[in-house]
Order: structure tokens, then sequence, then C-alpha cells
């Protein structure tokens, strides 16, 4: 049950999204259980975001949450893919990127929880 959500003041066509969807939904198998198939994506393109008292360059903001437990080996590698594919599609340096994650135990879906 992951969900990502990326914020970036950067537009965002749909062409662009398209392949944010593809490359996210790959890298989310970077966390053991985890695949596109339950993967909920959110993208807020031209957002006010400021970093360093700077809003001229090209941010981003993203938030992996996920039922159960993400290690730290694969927090880092997946913060590493999630930079990687916003610098390839939206020219997003990895300086300019927070990767923010929340692990719950509890999830709904379709009137109950997990």
């Amino acid at each position: 049950m992951p969900m990502i959500s990326v914020k970036t003041n950067t537009p965002i066509s749909e062409d662009d999204e398209l392949e944010l969807k593809e490359l996210l939904g790959k890298a989310i198998e970077i966390l053991p259980g985890k695949t596109e198939n339950w993967l909920m994506l959110n993208f807020e393109a031209n957002q006010r975001l400021w970093f360093r008292g700077d809003n001229s360059k090209p941010l981003a903001y993203v938030e992996v949450s996920a039922l159960g437990s993400i290690s730290p080996a694969d927090a880092e590698k997946l913060t590493a893919e999630i930079c990687d594919i916003l610098k390839i599609v939206r020219g997003i340096d990895g300086s300019g990127v927070y990767v923010k994650y929340e692990e719950t135990d509890k999830w709904g879906y379709n009137s109950t929880n997990f």
C-alpha cells in the first residue's frame, strides 16, 4: 500500500506525468513487497516551493508513505532512484529534492484496514 506524492515548482506535462508514473512504478519495487499494483501517485505541479531562501531553481518535495517499516538501506536506495527520476524527467537536481518517509501499521482500503 504505498503512496508517493510529488510536489514541484516546475510544470508537469501529461507526457512527463506518464513517464513519472512508469518510472516511480518500477522504483517502488525497491521496497520489499511493494509493487505498482498497489501504488497510488499524486503530482502537484507549479507549487510555491522555496529552498535556502530561493525559489528560482527547480525543486521537489516527495512523500513516500507505506504500510509497514522501511529499512534505512531501502530508503537510501529509493531516495537515490527518486532523485535520478526527477533529474531525468523534470531536470531537478538531487540537491533540490527532499524525500520524506512515512511508515504506518494501519492502512485502509475498500472499506477495511490491512
